[in-house]
């Protein structure tokens, strides 16, 4: 759950009591100085990519390092540039903070060797005094005081580096882009200096670092369409010391056109208080780094409240959260959609309503709101919708994706009432259907409005009703039945070129359980 900034100066009185107090001051101590400030950082994870490590040593009160939530443990490590006599490490925690941590240095960064264990602790400010050396210094959280993660607004280490060069580079200048395609930018900016030089630069994407070039080009690749990002560089040298950024620029990728390949993760009945997958089934989503994600309903179970979607959803799928485009379903309902709305805003409720449209390359995409067809067979109002949507798009390529299927193998069934919203799609002459309410996965040949397989007419369907919740075994194949399996968990892969489309489903061992196609639109 990405919170607000909040401070919080709990028991800094209390934390006195437990931490050996500071050294008096003396000449020792008068020499030392901030070691760590926007020095490299490494990190067990991120919450979202607005948190990275870099912010915990940027010198900015107001910006943090926040970790996965729920989970433990977790750390955050600097380099200091040089092996360094450490006398002081001082956390700055947002609410976020660690009841228990280790604090540890390395020479090499790999082996580590815990200089301080500390227990029993209540947040805000903790200053720890040390007596030791390294050129690493880690916080590796062992128990989180809250039950969201472990968040620093700073990371400060203290000491002195002999003969050490604490001086560093200026910001880079005049950074420009230099191209865009749908899935890449370029960049180019004027060299920093330095008092002994500059080694290399870190390129920021929207405040995370996702390059280490050497030199003053760079090009950042695997974007998303259409997509604006924000950009800054800053300098390296051979100390570690990393200067200031450079001027931000913003970029947007190019829309996708008829020959890119745009990849879409799909899954439905995902997370749930208990005995879910969807943790492993959000680390498929890691491994694709898809353009988009479609959710076909029952994102969030039991009842879809926003304290279910923080609590749950949230720490897994909701790290993708900002490319997502999700339907609703039964149970978002449970909440009269209150939950789903709060969590996933304008992006899932455009317009004030619960059903949309979306683009990506040659394909048009339809996410509509089921439930009230489902319930009683009759909702003329977003079927009026969908008819004048298909009607005014433009696109070669339709997919349509809701909850409840019209066809049906597992334990539901066929549906008649969904008829209308199946039919007025195959009046669209739509290419696929994309389902989930059943927890299984199936693929079905082309069928027509009445069920039968129609390979001239027919449009494709699959239920890929395996995002987390627990799967229904009760599947018995009707007509047109290319592939099932109810056996495990996973995702939809699916793959748009141009003016076809093609999937492959990957379960959370890695392997992939079904392939289809390529099929070419109608």
């Amino acid at each position: 759950m990405i919170r607000k900034h909040t401070r919080t100066g709990v028991a800094v009185v209390v934390l006195a009591l437990v931490i050996p107090p500071l050294a008096a001051s003396g000449p020792a101590q008068a020499a030392d100085s901030l070691l760590s400030a926007n020095k490299p950082t490494t990190v067990s994870s991120v919450e979202a990519e607005t948190f990275g490590g870099a912010n915990a040593v940027d010198g900015d009160p107001t910006t943090r390092w926040a970790s996965l939530e729920g989970v433990d443990p977790q750390w955050i490590a600097v380099d200091l540039g040089g092996n360094a006599t450490i006398s002081k490490v001082k956390l700055t925690w947002e609410v976020a903070h660690a009841s228990e941590y280790k604090i540890q240095t390395s020479s090499d960064g790999s082996s580590w060797s815990t200089k301080k264990t500390l227990t029993g602790q209540n947040g805000g400010v903790d200053e720890t005094a040390l007596t030791t050396s390294g050129r690493y210094v880690r916080i590796y959280g062992t128990k989180r005081g809250t039950t969201y993660g472990y968040s620093l607004y700073e990371l400060e280490v203290y000491g002195s580096i002999a003969n050490g060069d604490t001086v560093p580079p200026t910001a880079p200048s005049g950074l420009t882009g230099t191209g865009t395609t749908s899935s890449s930018v370029g960049l180019r900016w004027t060299a920093a200096t330095d008092n002994v030089g500059v080694t290399g630069y870190e390129v920021l994407r929207n405040g995370s670092v996702v390059g280490r070039p050497t030199g003053t080009t760079f090009t950042d690749t695997g974007l998303a369409s259409g997509t604006a990002f924000t950009y800054t560089v800053r300098a390296r040298d051979a100390a570690g010391n990393l200067g200031p950024v450079s001027n931000a620029l913003q970029v947007t990728t190019q829309p996708a056109g008829p020959g890119d390949t745009i990849t879409v993760v799909v899954a439905g009945d995902i997370a749930s208080l208990t005995n879910s997958e969807h943790y492993e089934t959000a680390k498929l989503i890691d491994q694709i780094k898809p353009n988009h994600i479609l959710t076909v309903g029952d994102n969030q179970y039991d009842s879809g409240t926003l304290t279910e979607f923080r609590n749950h959803y949230d720490k897994s799928w909701g790290r993708y959260k900002s490319i997502t485009h999700p339907a609703t379903g039964n149970h978002e309902w449970e909440d009269n959609l209150n939950g789903y709305k709060a969590y996933f805003g304008a992006q899932a409720y455009p317009n004030g309503k619960p059903y949309y449209s979306w683009e990506a390359g040659e394909f048009h995409f339809v996410s509509f709101d089921s439930q009230k067809l489902y319930d009683s067979g009759s909702d003329s109002t977003q079927l009026n919708w969908l008819k004048d949507d298909l009607a005014a798009n433009t696109k070669p390529c339709v997919v349509g994706y809701w909850h409840h299927p019209r066809f049906n193998s597992g334990q539901y069934g066929d549906k008649s009432v969904m008829s209308p919203l199946w039919n007025t799609f195959a009046d669209a002459k739509a290419d696929l259907v994309l389902n989930g309410h059943d927890h299984h996965y199936e693929r079905l040949k082309p069928l027509s409005k009445s069920g039968s397989v129609d390979t001239t007419n027919g449009m494709r369907a699959a239920i890929v009703g395996i995002g987390g919740d627990y799967l229904y075994k009760d599947v018995k194949p009707r007509t047109g039945v290319e592939s099932w399996f109810a056996d495990t968990h996973g995702v939809m892969k699916l793959t748009l070129t141009g003016r076809s489309y093609s999937w492959e489903v990957i379960d959370t061992a890695g392997r992939v359980r079904d392939k289809a196609g390529p099929y070419p639109c109608r």
